[in-house]
């Protein structure tokens, strides 16, 4: 995609492979992603050769998030899912910056799908936000999995309650490249707000919080609960959510397609109020420039199919029905890929 500029990405964990930042090794990537998936192909090609069928071999790579997210966690379990459903595929789960890095990637056809939030699709599609002057209208849906709530966290010691507090306090607005970075860093300039923000992986801003380097964070969260990075601060800091007020809202729901909002309960944290907050639908995402129809088809219905390594993962999916949900976002208006379409549709009909 022209005009882009790759966004800055956070170490990876050891166990992950390592997306490469500068110009030559990215190419350098590029050559070894080549030549794995070419190699994979002639072994295919050589096995129908010799056994006189098709070999349906395939190698997916799946952009996520920061091993430190729940996110990344589900992403394993959907590897471990199409795997599971689809005959001689690998899935390659890779850690990235999130929504808009994965669909920078998908530009660049370095991964096959990779998850982002309803506003990340929707600017992709439409050439907005961070993506102004830079479309990618083939980018769709494969699969929705979860609601995500924006958790925008300060110290108690900080003083900060509302939005506007965060005025000149040094603040992570989220991983670079995601969705939490671009809702919060967008809100905070809609709002004049100028917090001194300081980029960084999410372990970096819980060390930073730990260390009174920085008062708080942005990252979303799974829709009414406290995630992994928020429950080991709160062991050794108090912390206080700050919602948006009503004014706020509107202002945002008004200006940001895709954006939606919800109620936390009290409680959620030690002392916390209801409040409003921003919640987004999340999809894994693909392009129909990289991926066939029997591809996604395949992939949508190994996830339905192996919801059971979904659950395992995250118990709180054990009621959920994502046949029902892709089929009424589809309804909605969110664009699916043809082959996804087609399953989901018949797995609601049957």
């Amino acid at each position: 995609m022209s005009g882009s500029t790759r966004p800055e990405l956070c170490a990876p964990d050891a166990q992950v492979p390592i997306i490469l930042n500068n110009d030559w090794e990215e190419n350098m990537f590029k050559r070894v992603t080549t030549r794995n998936r070419t190699a994979i192909g002639a072994a295919a090609a050589l096995s129908a050769m010799l056994v006189g069928g098709v070999v349906s071999a395939k190698d997916l790579t799946m952009g996520t998030t920061s091993p430190t997210s729940s996110h990344f966690t589900i992403s394993v379990a959907m590897s471990k899912a199409i795997e599971t459903g689809m005959e001689d595929t690998t899935v390659n789960v890779i850690e990235t910056g999130a929504s808009v890095d994965n669909v920078l990637r998908l530009a660049r056809d370095e991964i096959d799908l990779g998850l982002a939030t309803t506003d990340i699709l929707i600017s992709a599609r439409n050439g907005t936000g961070k993506f102004e002057g830079n479309a990618i209208p083939d980018t769709v849906a494969l699969y929705p999995y979860s609601a995500s709530v924006l958790l925008i966290a300060a110290t108690e010691e900080s003083g900060v309650t509302t939005l506007d507090d965060l005025d000149g306090k040094k603040f992570n607005p989220g991983i670079r490249g995601s969705a939490a970075e671009t809702l919060t860093t967008t809100v905070l300039s809609m709002f004049d707000i100028d917090a001194d923000l300081v980029h960084g992986a999410v372990g970096d801003a819980v060390e930073g919080i730990k260390n009174r380097q920085i008062i708080g964070y942005s990252k979303y969260g799974a829709a009414n609960s406290v995630d992994a990075t928020l429950q080991e601060l709160m062991t050794s800091t108090e912390m206080r959510l700050i919602g948006f007020s009503e004014e706020q809202e509107k202002a945002a729901t008004e200006a940001m397609e895709g954006v939606g909002f919800t109620t936390l309960p009290a409680g959620l944290i030690p002392g916390s109020e209801e409040m409003r907050v921003p919640k987004l639908n999340v999809f894994f995402l693909t392009r129909t420039g990289v991926m066939d129809d029997d591809t996604a088809y395949d992939i949508a219905r190994s996830i339905h199919q192996n919801m059971d390594l979904l659950v395992e993962a995250w118990p709180q999916l054990a009621e959920y029905d994502i046949a029902a949900d892709a089929v009424a976002t589809i309804e909605a208006g969110v664009p699916y890929h043809p082959g996804a379409v087609r399953y989901w549709k018949e797995a609601v009909g049957n």
